[in-house]
């Protein structure tokens, strides 16, 4: 339920964006704009030409007082997909078909809805609405994981009686249920805003000769997932990679290295600058005093011997010259997971510890998906099971806010 402490007017200077999909639920998106209406919000409403056969848009925008868009080329609005799109605070679709989670989650642009959601940055909610078995149907199912590992917001059907008399689940989610959606991502979007956030990811390359080097199977794509989870949370990023095939996330400053000893320059120079650090790269623990000046050849060799100094330790370095950072690490284990963890966590003074197991299988390096035990200083821990990073970015930052963000300026969570 929404808190009653919170205003009827709590959406007052927001802008969202409703699209409504070809669904015999379309109706009920007339009640969802009502109640963003009266809670004082400004909503552009976008209709396929699906939903057009099901409620007519001077139904919209009679309640909206807004003109509706129905496709890419409406005289009336000047590139409606872009125009719309840059100063939203959340877009809803709801109800959202079978076909628009498709569409959707193959990046197809057919229509002005599905284009718009190409160029979004702000939170995207979804409520889908379908008959039958459709839900549950595989390809359904693997669309709606896809969106999910994205960061949108896909709410669950509702059980019970559907348009073609079968009991299911396929129902438009209740409205209450809706409207939660709405508020939690509006002033989630917010809640990391005045935040300088500073995060390592990827691997490092530590240069055996001019062809080899020593690394590790680092992708980058949990350190790319928090980079983004915090801009769209209002938080300024730098974002220090190491080699990665990722694109960075869009409006993150992004500082490429390569070695340990170029990302841990990279980091002393922002780090002064930022409030919070995490440090999800997978540094190389060792490296070689010095790389041959040319290809090391095989011929007339049966062996070879390397040796190999430690690369500076970043992640303690930072944590001693911090003034009022929050600093977060992660651990990356295959054995003793949590006693590694705590090890590390007292040992550099860190205010939280990210503990995963990389041999976990769907998990660890360069899958989409890991799970995770975040322990704090103060002896909390949260356990989490194997999700998608981008989903799992989202509750590492929520745990950073919870135990650490209340800490006043100039004062630190380690004793």
């Amino acid at each position: 339920m929404l808190d009653d402490a919170k205003s009827t007017a709590v959406l007052a200077g927001k802008h969202l964006v409703l699209g409504v999909t070809g669904s015999i639920a379309a109706y009920k998106a007339v009640g969802v704009l009502r109640a963003l209406r009266d809670q004082g919000a400004t909503v552009s409403v976008l209709m396929t030409e699906g939903a057009t056969k099901f409620m007519t848009p001077l139904t919209f925008e009679v309640l909206s007082g807004r003109r509706v868009v129905t496709n890419l080329f409406d005289g009336h609005e000047t590139m409606p997909h872009l125009t719309l799109a840059e100063d939203a605070d959340a877009v809803l679709v709801a109800p959202a078909t079978a076909h628009f989670l498709a569409k959707a989650a193959l990046g197809l642009a057919d229509d002005v809805l599905s284009t718009m959601l190409l160029n979004v940055q702000c939170p995207v909610i979804v409520a889908p609405a379908m008959d039958g078995e459709m839900w549950t149907h595989p390809t359904v199912i693997q669309h709606v994981e896809i969106l999910r590992a994205r960061g949108v917001v896909v709410l669950d059907p509702e059980v019970g009686p559907l348009a073609s008399g079968r009991v299911a689940q396929g129902r438009l989610s209740a409205e209450t249920t809706v409207l939660e959606a709405i508020h939690t991502a509006v002033f989630r979007q917010a809640d990391w805003r005045g935040q300088r956030v500073l995060v390592s990811a990827g691997p490092t390359q530590e240069p055996l000769d001019p062809v080899r080097f020593l690394s590790n199977r680092s992708s980058g794509k949990m350190g790319y997932a928090i980079a983004e989870a915090v801009r769209a949370r209002g938080g300024e990023v730098v974002l220090v990679t190491g080699p990665s095939a990722l694109i960075p996330p869009s409006r993150v400053t992004t500082v490429h290295v390569n070695t340990a000893s170029e990302m841990a320059d990279a980091l002393s120079q922002h780090f002064p600058s930022c409030t919070v650090l995490i440090m999800a790269a997978a540094v190389a623990d060792f490296r070689p005093p010095m790389a041959a000046s040319g290809k090391l050849k095989k011929q007339g060799r049966s062996e070879i011997e390397i040796a190999l100094e430690a690369t500076p330790d970043i992640l303690a370095m930072l944590s001693a010259r911090r003034t009022s950072q929050i600093v977060v690490g992660f651990a990356a284990e295959t054995e003793q997971v949590l006693s590694h963890a705590k090890d590390k966590l007292v040992g550099k003074g860190l205010d939280l510890i990210v503990a995963n197991d990389v041999t976990q299988a769907g998990g660890g390096f360069g899958s989409d998906d890991n799970a995770a035990v975040i322990l704090s200083a103060r002896g909390e821990q949260r356990v989490f099971g194997l999700m998608p990073k981008r989903r799992l970015a989202d509750e590492i930052l929520n745990a950073v806010r919870d135990l650490c963000l209340m800490v006043p300026r100039g004062e630190s969570l380690v004793e």
